[in-house]
């Protein structure tokens, strides 16, 4: 009954960054309630041989990104294709930028979001996934290095190549936006 109780509090305290974790990762709600079940319930299962030499949060993080990994074959064997992190259904409080903004500011601030959304989705998964464990999640190497089961110094190469593609990607496509279209006369 208390191992009980403790694995309830487990999942109240990690709840939130679980769901996070995993729609950044799979870019998608679709499913992400079975999804962050089947974290907490392979955690459940381990939990007995969890020896404590890691901290539970990066234990679950390994979890999380092995399930979003198990979602990305799923996906690609149902040819979907990936969905904006962007969601109009959250609370309009969330979506509001700082008041000393204008409209335009806050609009290409949104379109600049949305396009890092996009560009992040079309990284590779391990790039995409340690990208968003360090900056979003803010994990550090060693806890990135050991949820993915890689060296540091493979972490370090990922997430500078994330980078710069990300990067490279949103200054063409911002480059290209900026072109104005041929005219005919």
């Amino acid at each position: 009954m208390d191992a009980d109780l403790t694995f309830e509090q487990l999942v109240r305290e990690h709840q939130s960054m679980v769901f996070r974790t995993l729609l950044r990762l799979t870019g998608s709600r679709e499913h992400l309630d079975d999804l962050a079940q089947d974290v907490f319930l392979r955690l459940y299962r381990a939990l007995p041989s969890f020896r404590g030499e890691a901290l539970i949060t990066t234990y679950l993080y390994r979890i999380a990104v092995n399930v979003a990994q198990d979602e990305w074959k799923r996906r690609r064997r149902d040819d979907r294709s990936h969905i904006s992190l962007s969601d109009e259904t959250s609370d309009w409080e969330e979506r509001l930028a700082h008041p000393d903004r204008n409209a335009e500011q806050k609009i290409e601030e949104r379109e600049f979001q949305q396009a890092v959304e996009e560009q992040l989705q079309l990284l590779s998964k391990i790039e995409r996934t340690i990208l968003i464990l360090y900056h979003q999640e803010e994990r550090t190497y060693e806890q990135i290095s050991y949820a993915l089961g890689m060296p540091i110094g493979t972490v370090r190469t990922h997430l500078h190549r994330g980078r710069k593609k990300l990067r490279e990607a949103i200054q063409q496509r911002q480059t290209n936006e900026r072109r104005p279209a041929c005219q005919t006369t």
